[in-house]
């Protein structure tokens, strides 16, 4: 999967686990610009799960504290 149908899908999951499309950039962490708390997170990495077809280890979760940290780890396991 290419870098812009990452992005693409990674912001389709932010939208549907409710998060503002203009509060959405690379540099937004989760839980400061995005204000999401541990029910959220979970949300998100089940529609995340989902949307990549991927299994995120416990271990790999907190890993994923932003946007652009998301991207990266998703463009390592999305080859």
């Amino acid at each position: 999967m290419n870098a812009k149908a990452i992005r693409r899908n990674l912001y389709k999951v932010l939208r549907r686990t409710g998060v503002p499309k203009d509060r959405i950039n690379e540099d937004a962490s989760f839980r400061d610009e995005l204000f999401a708390d541990e029910l959220d997170m979970n949300c998100f990495l089940f529609y995340l799960e989902t949307r990549f077809d991927l299994n995120i280890q416990s271990d790999e979760v907190t890993q994923l504290t932003s946007v652009k940290s998301t991207i990266d780890y998703l463009q390592k396991h999305c080859a």
